[in-house]
């Protein structure tokens, strides 16, 4: 019997490569800074990185398909760590081979010296040598043993052992094969960033800050936008309105809750509208981002032909808009 025999090496290395990827993650969220903390962390470089970029198209991806933007924000990130870091990658990976290496070789010598202590056979040192990697190998394929007379196990440990140094080395010297690892580096980081509430405020699409998918209570955001960049209008005329939310909810405005209702409905009774407005928990404040404000002066071109309506009249854009910076408590 032989390393050939047993065909560890696709185990090992696919073991190898995955314990790297959950390496390499670790290392993305200590070293990239929009990837440390959480989601609302990760959504302020988010912005800055919108504002720096100027690309409304960008924009227009992470207001009305957030999630689909936070996932391929995070693979750009985590694409430019692995192109960047080769070299720290190359060094986890071996680390990783080696001890998976350490790893077989004491199942091997545990497997030997119990079968020579119970005078076993072939067949029983398979069973004690797989049982003690259960956990870190998956075997691809495993030869039936039950016919080979083995009787020299301290020449079967000796065999397996060299074979196993030999691949270890070889694999040492190969580039690594980043393919093997992004795609696992990358579900790590999307599984801890995107496995929370993604529910949007049904005015100004603002994401809800429950870590949860399903969270008990209503849904909530600490800070609201202008609803006009979700293409809000006056009903009756071409108007966008710029009104933020949580201003609106204190004011004497009403509201139509979907485009085939006949009544209105005040916003101080949002609630009242029921469905995905009896969800939400819109605090009556007067807390309006400025980033919002710079946002809807910067693309007021690129807002009003998206949505084939103008910034005017009702929802006419306030000169001090047009001071704010995009940096602005972000």
């Amino acid at each position: 019997m032989s390393l050939h025999l047993i065909k560890l090496e696709p185990s090992i290395l696919q073991a190898v490569y995955n314990q790297t990827a959950i390496n390499v993650a670790a290392e993305m969220r200590a070293s990239i800074p929009a990837l440390r903390s959480n989601r609302s962390n990760l959504e302020k470089h988010i912005l800055k990185t919108l504002a720096e970029e100027e690309n409304f198209e960008d924009y227009r991806e992470y207001i009305h398909s957030p999630k689909q933007y936070f996932t391929r924000f995070i693979m750009n990130q985590a694409d430019k760590y692995l192109n960047n870091e080769k070299y720290k990658i190359q060094t986890i990976f071996r680390g990783n081979l080696e001890n998976k290496k350490l790893k077989i070789i004491n199942a091997v010598y545990v497997a030997t010296d119990k079968v020579i202590k119970k005078h076993g056979n072939a067949n029983m040192w398979m069973r004690c040598f797989s049982k003690t990697l259960i956990e870190d190998l998956k075997f691809t394929e495993i030869s039936n043993v039950d016919s080979l007379e083995i009787t020299d196990f301290d020449f079967l440990n000796k065999i397996v052992t060299e074979g196993l140094t030999k691949m270890v080395k070889n694999q040492k010297g190969a580039d690594i094969k980043l393919e093997m690892l992004q795609k696992r580096s990358e579900e790590i980081l999307t599984d801890h960033f995107c496995q929370c509430c993604w529910a949007q405020c049904p005015f100004c699409k603002a994401i809800c800050i429950g870590t949860m998918k399903d969270h008990d209570g209503e849904h909530s955001v600490p800070f609201h936008r202008a609803y006009g960049i979700t293409g809000v209008y006056y009903r009756g005329t071409e108007d966008l309105d710029c009104d933020f939310c949580t201003s609106a909810v204190q004011s004497n405005k009403g509201f139509f809750p979907s485009p085939e209702s006949e009544e209105s409905v005040p916003f101080k009774q949002y609630r009242t509208a029921g469905g995905k407005y009896a969800t939400w928990n819109i605090t009556p404040d007067c807390s309006e981002l400025p980033y919002w404000k710079w946002f809807v002066c910067r693309f007021q071109e690129d807002l009003e032909n998206l949505y084939s309506k103008k910034f005017q009249g009702s929802g006419e854009i306030p000169d001090e808009w047009k001071k704010v910076q995009p940096k602005e408590d972000v």
